[in-house]
């Protein structure tokens, strides 16, 4: 361990010995009062080293030398123990063979490396079975560790047995190579050192094999990507396991006990040195900030812990990028350099060792040795000249793209020479013809294009040849919607339109599926896709900034004037297809006017509709749902059928009346008359919102509940396919009914992510609510459906009052606490010719709904319909309302009164709005989907 700066300052162990010395004087030896005594001293001792190693990392102290400093901490305690132990608790004047023993660090400790909340892994090493003064000893000293309040992971052992196991347990054999003497029997420790580099270390490849084979199955453990934006600083992917890897196979195949031997052996350049050390200081210093701020051994980057290290570590708001943004931006670049390392040193002990390969793709056909001027080597690719890319610059693509369509690996030595060749691409190459076309056809892959442009992107080269990119590199959005950063999510995107065109995802995307081999011009598609989230972060609206940047970038990849404006039309319209299939009433015939009058032609419907599929998709998991599904598919189609001429008025009434022929035919075993007064007694409107599976239960559901007299009927339907659950409640229409049926859900944990409101010719309501769990799912457990209904039950007959039992918890809890959303209330009476359109949006918490909904019940207005959404911890909902006449609201008074009223909903006792603040940046538009 490398010499501690001003050690005494941290602990003085002189000092404390003296003091444990003078207790011999005052006490019997093994006596409560001695250990108490004694237990008191190391205690002040521990107390005062971590305020000091406290202050020094506040004051900026970087995290290795911190880290190293708090290792020698804990040895000065355990040197001072043993000293302590061997003196007076349990003296051993004559010892014989048996009785030594040497402490050893092992694990992290062993590195002399120790966060502020790190266990201490220690073994106790005898030369043979522990005797019963070593028992004896070992027992005292852990008893006092744990009453320090040390987290103690411990083994004792003898030499043999340290070594047998080593053999066969693969952590064990971890814990051996990285192993430093503490205090004690120094012989011993050197015997064990001896004998584990001759009869284990030598015996190499296993081991080497099952750490990276423990390696991939932590990465797929914890999202198999070092791009999500919470991400596990210790274990994730790019992380310090990452390098603590690193670290273990260097030392266990070539037998350096430091990295800085590999430069000297060749297998890393200085600058690559340069780099594991930066990577090694950045994330330790993150580390031992997070777990100071924690106050526990915290090791993920949750987004409230991002905040406050992005403050702590002086990264400051800058250009309309958020400090926060820029720091997780540093630390998904160190990432990447972890993973650019561990690729090198992997390929050079393979090449040392000439074993199989270590990361590999399928296997190029034997005999084959040499393609499109690469030389093909046990399925990768090598480039036989150092000079090939400054020869022929153009080459640089192509060796992705002969990779990509070949199925080759890339051999980690040619990833290097690319990265050192990353100053060739320039304009000269971004102009070439044929490096455009072969990135176009990277791109386009239909086979799959995530892996190459992967290995782009992490090669350096994706950001170099399309500098736009380059700007959204390691980007993220601090939100809680978006999963990943901006150029993953992009990755993502692009895969998942090629997975749509293979015909891979039928199933959950049939319409998508269908319209994408309708569509005219591939790389319209597979550019907008690309070019989608391209201007994020310029501190702008990215969708106008990222369509003028497709006005320039798309004629250099040979697209005509009439392509280009198709792609730059897609970006700037990227989000309106799902704003207004997740927003808008879908059944109001303005709605679907305002959509076909922005979108205008077939060929960009079904290209909207792809893009945006493919947006949400790629944002994370369990963000698309079956439910978005089908509200995009709802929204195509009834724009398709108003483009191709079906939806004139005079189309529209045929379709209600064959609709209603349906029905009737559907009711051919009721008595003609009720079958006849269920339909005269719904509305038009009615007709084109639902299916005749839908309109047939909704009869069923009237029909039984005006038989039995009963003063409300409950109906549920649970579609495992959409991922929700239908709730449809039939009973006499009152004002505020929404708002009190929004309560009792909230009260039993449903989210409403639809309602649909019906108001009978007769006065009753028949409305349909749309929820799901809170992991998105459907409603769907009896225990939980049962107390809805209960609740729903008890609240319209007035026994439940919700928002008492809502007062409680109306904060945003959890993680959403990280967040800062300003409230907004639109006003809108342009959107619907029949009601007043009202956006609102603000940080989400529980209840907020019936709050809202309660308000609006207190204006004297009827929802009409609504659309509930949230993203994150973003809750976007739209309320079609009306008067107490039935009319639009107009009046600029009641107007202002609404957005009074609403803001001050959005700010019940706990939402802290008057701290709430947006921060300026392009995304206060930029909600739904990505």
């Amino acid at each position: 361990m490398d010499k501690v700066d001003h050690a005494r300052r941290i602990i003085d162990r002189k000092a404390l010995a003296e003091k444990l010395a003078a207790l011999a004087d005052e006490h019997e030896p093994q006596g409560e009062a001695q250990r108490r005594e004694a237990l008191l001293l190391f205690k002040a001792a521990l107390a005062a080293g971590r305020e000091e190693l406290k202050r020094r990392l506040e004051a900026g102290e970087d995290g290795p030398a911190n880290a190293q400093a708090r290792a020698y901490l804990i040895d000065q305690i355990l040197r001072a123990a043993y000293d302590f132990v061997v003196a007076q608790v349990y003296p051993l004047p004559n010892p014989t063979s048996e009785e030594r023993l040497a402490v050893v660090a092992v694990g992290g400790y062993g590195r002399g490396e120790l966060a502020p909340f790190s266990d201490i892994d220690l073994m106790f090493l005898f030369p043979y079975k522990p005797p019963a003064w070593g028992e004896q000893a070992v027992e005292w000293l852990l008893y006092l560790l744990w009453d320090l309040g040390l987290k103690v992971g411990h083994s004792t052992r003898s030499v043999e047995d340290a070594l047998r196991l080593a053999h066969t347990d693969h952590t064990i054999c971890t814990a051996l190579l990285e192993a430093r003497a503490i205090y004690g029997d120094e012989s011993l420790f050197a015997e064990l050192r001896r004998r584990f580099a001759k009869e284990v270390q030598g015996k190499g490849g296993a081991f080497v094999e099952a750490k990276l084979a423990e390696r991939n199955a932590r990465h797929q453990r914890l999202g198999d990507t070092r791009y999500l934006v919470e991400p596990n600083l210790k274990e994730g992917k790019g992380g310090l396991r990452d390098l603590h890897t690193l670290f273990w196979i260097a030392k266990f195949a070539y037998r350096v006990d430091d990295l800085g031997e590999l430069a000297a052996k060749g297998v890393l350049t200085a600058e690559e040195l340069r780099q594991f050390h930066e990577a090694n200081a950045f994330l330790w210093t993150v580390r031992c900030h997070l777990h100071t701020i924690a106050g526990r051994a915290e090791e993920r980057l949750s987004f409230d812990m991002q905040l406050r290290l992005a403050e702590r570590l002086g990264f400051k708001d800058e250009g309309g990028v958020r400090g926060v943004e820029r720091f997780m931006k540093r630390y998904f670049l160190v990432a990447k350099d972890v993973g650019d390392l561990t690729r090198i040193i992997c390929a050079a002990i393979e090449d040392e060792h000439r074993k199989k390969p270590l990361f590999s793709l399928p296997r190029f056909r034997l005999g084959r040795t040499r393609l499109a001027g690469f030389q093909v080597e046990r399925g990768r690719l090598r480039v036989a000249d150092r000079e090939a890319f400054r020869k022929d610059p153009a080459a640089l693509i192509r060796l992705f793209r002969v990779a990509q369509e070949h199925e080759l690996d890339i051999h980690p030595d040619v990833l290097r020479q690319v990265r050192r060749s990353l100053d060739l691409i320039d304009d000269k190459l971004r102009a070439d013809a044929e490096a455009n076309r072969l990135f176009l056809e990277t791109l386009m892959w239909s086979k799959g294009p995530e892996i190459a442009l992967t290995r782009l992107n992490e090669a350096g080269v994706f950001g170099r040849f399309v500098p736009e990119f380059g700007r959204v590199v390691a980007q993220m959005q601090h939100d809680m919607y978006h999963h990943f950063t901006v150029d993953e999510h992009t990755i993502r995107a692009v895969g998942v339109i090629a997975a749509i065109e293979r015909g891979d995802l039928k199933t959950e995307i049939p319409l998508a599926s269908r319209v994408i081999h309708e569509i005219h011009s591939r790389r319209v598609l597979y550019l907008a896709v690309f070019l989608h989230d391209i201007a994020k972060g310029r501190g702008g609206d990215h969708s106008v900034l990222g369509a003028e940047t497709a006005m320039t970038f798309c004629p250099r990849f040979g697209l005509s004037e009439a392509e280009t404006e198709v792609v730059a039309w897609l970006v700037r319209h990227h989000l309106a297809m799902s704003s207004i299939a997740f927003k808008r009433d879908l059944g109001d015939p303005k709605t679907v006017a305002d959509f076909v009058g922005l979108v205008k032609e077939m060929e960009r419907l079904r290209l909207l509709l792809c893009l945006t599929v493919a947006d949400i998709r790629a944002v994370g998991p369990n963000v698309w749902n079956g439910w978005k599904a089908q509200l995009l598919r709802e929204l195509y189609w009834r724009a398709e059928e108003r483009m191709t001429g079906g939806h004139t008025a005079e189309g529209r009434d045929k379709r209600v009346a064959a609709t209603k022929a349906g029905l009737r035919e559907r009711l051919a075993d009721w008595p003609a008359e009720e079958a006849e007064r269920v339909v005269a007694r719904l509305p038009a409107n009615y007709w084109l919102s639902n299916t005749l599976d839908t309109q047939l239960r909704h009869a069923e559901l009237m029909r039984q509940a005006d038989r039995d007299g009963a003063p409300l009927a409950v109906d549920r339907r649970i579609d495992p396919a959409r991922g929700i659950t239908e709730i449809t409640i039939y009973t006499e229409d009152h004002p505020g009914i929404f708002m009190r049926i929004a309560g009792a859900m909230a009260v039993s944990g449903a989210n409403i992510v639809d309602a649909r409101i019906v108001t009978t010719l007769d006065g009753k309501a028949l409305d349909t609510f749309i929820i799901q769990d809170a992991t998105g799912g459907a409603f769907d457990r009896p225990d939980r459906l049962a107390r809805l209904v209960a609740a729903i039950e008890q609240t319209l007959a007035g026994r439940m009052i919700p928002h008492r039992l809502l007062a409680e918890g109306k904060a945003p809890v959890g993680r959403s606490q990280a967040f800062e959303v300003a409230p907004v209330v639109i006003v809108d009476n342009r959107l619907s010719n029949t009601a007043t359109v009202i956006e609102v949006s603000g940080h989400d918490r529980r209840g907020l709904l019936h709050d809202l909904t309660r308000a609006l019940y207190d204006l004297n207005l009827s929802i009409v319909s609504a659309r509930i959404a949230t993203y994150g911890e973003r809750a976007a909902d739209t309320f079609y309302v009306r008067d107490i006449f039935g009319l639009k609201v107009e009046h600029e008074g009641k107007i202002a009164a609404i957005r009074a009223r609403l803001l001050k909903a959005l700010a019940e006792p706990g939402a802290k709005s008057e701290k709430r603040r947006a921060h300026p940046r392009d995304e206060a538009a930029d909600q739904p989907p990505a």
